[in-house]
């Protein structure tokens, strides 16, 4: 299932796990569904995408780190680029903890937290919120040929004073030479659900991957689709 980044944004631009999910829930890049897993201790990461929809480009930046043993902080942002409409910025925070590991032919669990606020596009001073908590979790089959996440939880919309349900159901299959295919389905209670698939591509194995996704909502044709390009870069510890 994000911070002031304006001069980040411009180096990452073609760069870009949160994703806005129904929307707003972070996941390891690029799925929306979230996995029992976090970065290593005392290390951190940067995931970074940019996300073509329909009418607008979004340019994200989520910097995280794990501050303990099982505990990510992850605090970051988006600039939105819409035809014939002001930017827009997301600014978001979130934490994420495991109550336990994923491990190969086991699983894992754990519980996220967030908060994400959207300025109005009327350039007021009023902010909106959305409040969101999951529980994501993993598991692994075959000798982690396959690893299979689910999420369930809520987000609730200021805006609208309403609180949606929400899931999500998603795969990782490793391929030959440092690839990944991935695919997933998410949603709320109230809609129509999404789905997305992809591949990942270690150029650096557990230090750099780029991934490049396609997206719909089921049941349209192309007024919802996108695509996306993403870079993620994970640190050695740093203290």
């Amino acid at each position: 299932m994000t911070f002031r980044i304006s001069n980040l944004l411009a180096g990452y631009s073609l760069c870009i796990p949160l994703v806005l999910c129904s929307p707003a829930v972070f996941a390891a890049r690029p799925m929306v569904t979230d996995d029992a897993r976090v970065v290593d201790p005392k290390s951190c990461q940067l995931e970074s995408w940019v996300k073509r929809n329909r009418g607008s480009m979004e340019y994200w930046a989520l910097p995280g780190c794990n501050v303990g043993e099982r505990l990510e902080l992850s605090f970051g942002g988006a600039i939105t680029r819409e035809e014939r409409a002001s930017e827009n910025t997301d600014i978001a925070m979130q934490a994420k903890t495991l109550f336990k590991p994923l491990e190969t032919n086991g699983y894992g669990y754990g519980l996220v937290v967030g908060y994400a606020r959207h300025p109005r596009l009327d350039n007021n001073s009023s902010m909106i919120g959305n409040a969101y908590a999951y529980m994501p979790i993993s598991a692994s089959f075959f000798s982690d040929k396959l690893i299979l996440h689910t999420n369930l939880g809520a987000l609730h919309d200021k805006e609208l004073s309403r609180t949606n349900m929400t899931w999500g159901i998603g795969s990782e299959i490793p391929l030959p030479h440092h690839l990944e295919l991935i695919a997933e389905t998410f949603g709320d209670h109230r809609s129509r659900p999404y789905y997305q698939a992809g591949l990942r591509y270690w150029i650096i194995p557990d230090r750099v991957q780029v991934d490049t996704t396609y997206g719909n909502r089921l049941g349209t044709q192309t007024e919802e689709r996108w695509f996306s390009i993403g870079l993620r870069l994970l640190s050695a510890p740093l203290w």
